[in-house]
């Protein structure tokens, strides 16, 4: 190994440990967190089985479903699940709970409310909401139940705010489906869109924000970005690369009133070298992270063919590692003459909760669940993203503590990376170290976070 990669390994092994006092009293702090949450709940023996619940969801075992964590607190398993899949508490307060902690810990005014739909792969028929539909986790139609979350994004971190589970509409109108699974009598059909509109109903005024996010199935409907402006929310929203456009500030060919219009795929392929404006994001390991961003006010075909309100269209391109060069689509209601910096720092927010999804799914068990019943997906999801929440005030404490975490002032200002430098808060050490603290012996002074692929990635 050539001398200049031993010296980043040695570097980089260094920054993966962290003295073992770090993690000493984390059951008590989980205990005291919970408090606000638990006290929302009515019985004591149910306050109990919270406090278990969340404490599994947080720990080290390999599948974070009831049965796995009854047995890592030599527990009874019937109970642990009757409180998960039927006891009667609400799992709605304890949402709110967990915006009105979001907000005021890391909120911002400048904010991004973002709005992700995430697959949960399924076999079988019977589970609430299964059936066969577009699953990104698989990235193909297949068995599945969809979920659309609810995440908060400030320049400080990230975190899982809401949840709503999607029901077809076959399930929606299936009297005996929904019986046999518990669906409330009130609950009818509702797209993705107004799921998303109902959370932000309900959170919006507890989240500080400034913007409205999204990928390009929530950007793709019409109604859904039209209905954002009559709320008087600021959107950006990803949109599918075949969205068909009119550029207003191109001038239109001879002999004709106006620009055609063309797919925003083809608009951006077709543009000169100048219109792209570049922005250097951070000092990355093999040089400078650049994106590139072009802008132009547009009108967008809607749904059902007619031509929408004027919106700017904003893409996103970046270099891969391949050579390549890789687009992201965005339309918008701002204002035309808003910042690239800034429309590039909400359009990473979205990202930023597509990787919190895949943190949840990771750390905290949110896909583990082995329940069938509506009550019990949403009981398992709210404790989940508790102890997600739970997990990254977590890392926030050990960015305070370590004061090589702190991050560059330009990527901290933009908000297009983590802003923390540290290998092992990005990759999620903190939260994997915690969960075996939990159960482990406290002797020694210094923990060691090596991974054998990390040695691997740095060979030349």
């Amino acid at each position: 190994m050539e001398r200049r990669f031993e010296i980043r390994k040695r570097e980089l092994l260094a920054e993966c440990e962290v003295d073992r006092a770090f993690f000493e009293g984390a059951t008590e702090r989980l205990a005291e967190f919970a408090k606000p949450f638990l006290a929302w709940l009515g019985r004591r023996e149910q306050k109990d089985y919270a406090q278990i619940y969340l404490a599994g969801l947080v720990s080290d075992v390999e599948t974070k479903n009831v049965e796995s964590i009854a047995y890592l607190h030599d527990n009874e398993r019937h109970r642990l699940q009757s409180f998960i899949g039927v006891s009667n508490w609400e799992h709605q307060p304890l949402l709110d709970e967990l915006a009105i902690q979001v907000g005021q810990e890391i909120g911002e005014a400048d904010g991004v409310i973002v709005f992700d739909p995430s697959g949960f792969p399924k076999s079988g028929q019977h589970s609430v909401g299964v059936q066969r539909q577009w699953c990104g986790r698989l990235g193909k139609i297949d068995n599945c139940q969809v979920a659309v979350y609810l995440g908060y994004v400030s320049r400080h971190e990230q975190a899982l705010v809401n949840e709503r589970l999607y029901l077809p509409q076959d399930w929606a109108t299936d009297r005996i489906r929904r019986r046999k699974c518990g669906v409330p009598t009130t609950v009818r059909f509702r797209t993705r869109h107004e799921l998303a509109l109902e959370m932000l109903q309900e959170q919006g005024g507890l989240l500080p924000h400034a913007w409205i996010a999204g990928d390009d199935e929530m950007g793709r409907c019409t109604w859904f970005r039209r209905e954002l402006t009559s709320r008087g929310e600021r959107y950006l929203l990803a949109v599918p690369s075949n969205t068909t456009v009119r550029d207003l500030d191109a001038p239109a060919p001879a002999g004709k009133r106006a620009r055609p219009f063309q797919q925003v795929r083809h608009w951006a392929a077709a543009l000169p070298a100048r219109a792209w404006t570049r922005i250097d994001v951070r000092d990355a390991h093999h040089g400078p992270l650049v994106v590139e961003v072009a802008m132009a006010r547009v009108v967008a075909k809607t749904d059902r063919k007619r031509i929408g309100p004027e919106e700017v269209l904003v893409v996103l391109r970046v270099v891969e590692p391949s050579g390549a060069l890789k687009y992201d689509y965005y339309l918008s209601n701002a204002a035309a003459d808003t910042p690239c910096e800034e429309f590039a720092r909400v359009a990473k927010a979205e990202h930023r909760i597509e990787e919190c999804i895949q943190r949840a799914k990771g750390e905290a068990g949110l896909a583990d669940y082995e329940v069938r019943s509506w009550v019990g997906w949403h009981h398992h999801q709210t404790l989940s993203l508790i102890s997600t929440w739970f997990l990254v005030q977590e890392a926030r404490r050990g960015k305070k503590i370590d004061p090589s975490a702190d991050g560059s002032t330009s990527s901290h200002d933009l908000g297009l990376d983590d802003s923390t430098p540290s290998w092992l808060w990005r990759t999620g050490g903190c939260a994997s170290q915690l969960r075996t603290s939990l159960r482990a012996d406290s002797a020694g002074t210094m923990v060691s976070l090596e991974r054998p692929e990390l040695v691997g990635a740095l060979a030349p």
